[in-house]
């Protein structure tokens, strides 16, 4: 008899994958996660996990493999034999899949493909059945034909990202229907916290508006600050993916927090939260406009709330600073390191 809570996470390195990690931990998982092969280490956001617990006893093991390697999934599959499957790995960033499209498209689409595939095999010999997670995403929508967007919302994908996971969203609803996994999809609109990157918009953000108050950086550079999104805390949102596998049959559902706010607004109330006006520092640099632009996304979490008990916790001002209260720590901290260098006349980066 299979243990009921062993889960393989992809992705597991990033803002989602470290949350759901904690998530399945303490509801006393077996947690076991993807992570690519690099020169340097990248599990800053679960390193506090080892921290707190020795490796020897701490219920979460690591996993080098890649989503471009479909024999190296199916080993994995055969090997752990998880009764749930976390599909968040992807090359997430919009802007970079216009340069990076091929890449986007082979991990973010194509891997997705894979990983079902080792799933639906090892099931068919090992008798039992598997319930998996697919990542989608409120980029699907793009060019909105309604507002709010629901799931049964046209999907008009306006980057290269959202068209691979849109190819990953479609790919899992057709394995559900056609060989009957338990493949459940969450299409998640934004959703930020302080672990994420600081290449992503809000995070940009409220990590210049904190080094900008202690005189570390001069100005942001941001591309359109009209642009509006149902931005939400990903804490909150790693729990409607458990959810969502915990119900008898499997389903699409939208995570959203119903309400949308612009990148102005994000600016506005993260200068504003260190006693600064966004105007005097934020400028407009055409490098950061997308290709084609998704100007709405607005969720409609309905759903979600009335089939599987979900709903948001944290609010857009909480969600805002909670994120340049982390941030400012991290820049006092950037601070002192450079005063430090200063006084032994040493360069600073």
């Amino acid at each position: 008899m299979m243990r009921a809570d062993r889960a393989i996470i992809t992705g597991i390195t990033g803002q989602d994958g470290s949350y759901l990690a904690e998530l399945l931990l303490a509801k006393g998982y077996e947690v076991h996660g993807l992570v690519r092969r690099s020169s340097t280490f990248g599990t800053q956001r679960i390193d506090h996990i080892y921290r707190d617990a020795h490796e020897a006893e701490c219920p979460l093991r690591l996993h080098y493999g890649d989503m471009a390697d479909g024999n190296g999934l199916s080993r994995l599959i055969r090997e752990i034999r998880p009764t749930e499957v976390y599909n968040l790995a992807a090359q997430s960033h919009v802007r970079v899949s216009f340069d990076q499209p091929t890449y986007t498209a082979d991990v973010t689409a194509v891997g997705t493909l894979r990983l079902l595939e080792a799933i639906r095999d090892f099931q068919d010999a090992a008798g039992y059945q598997i319930r998996f997670y697919q990542a989608s995403s409120s980029e699907m929508y793009g060019k909105v034909v309604e507002v709010p967007q629901t799931e049964t919302t046209p999907f008009y994908p306006r980057s290269p990202y959202g068209v691979a996971k849109l190819y990953a969203h479609w790919i899992t609803v057709n394995y559900r229907e056609s060989y009957g996994l338990h493949a459940s999809c969450g299409i998640l609109f934004n959703h930020e916290s302080p672990r994420r990157g600081e290449t992503f918009v809000t995070r940009k953000i409220t990590r210049a508006a904190t080094r900008i108050k202690l005189g570390l950086q001069q100005k942001l550079f941001l591309g359109n600050l009209d642009a509006q999104r149902d931005w939400g805390f990903a804490g909150d949102y790693v729990e409607a993916m458990w959810l969502m596998l915990q119900q008898e049959s499997p389903d699409d559902y939208v995570v959203a927090t119903d309400e949308t706010h612009s990148v102005r607004e994000f600016c506005e109330k993260a200068f504003g939260a260190v006693g600064l006006d966004y105007r005097d520092h934020v400028e407009i640099d055409p490098r950061y406009y997308r290709p084609a632009e998704v100007d709405l996304l607005l969720g409609s979490s309905s759903k979600a709330r009335r089939q599987i008990g979900w709903q948001p916790r944290v609010s857009f001002d909480a969600l805002v600073a909670m994120m340049v209260e982390s941030d400012m720590e991290l820049a006092r901290k950037e601070q002192v390191l450079a005063a430090t260098c200063r006084d032994a006349a040493l360069p600073f980066r």
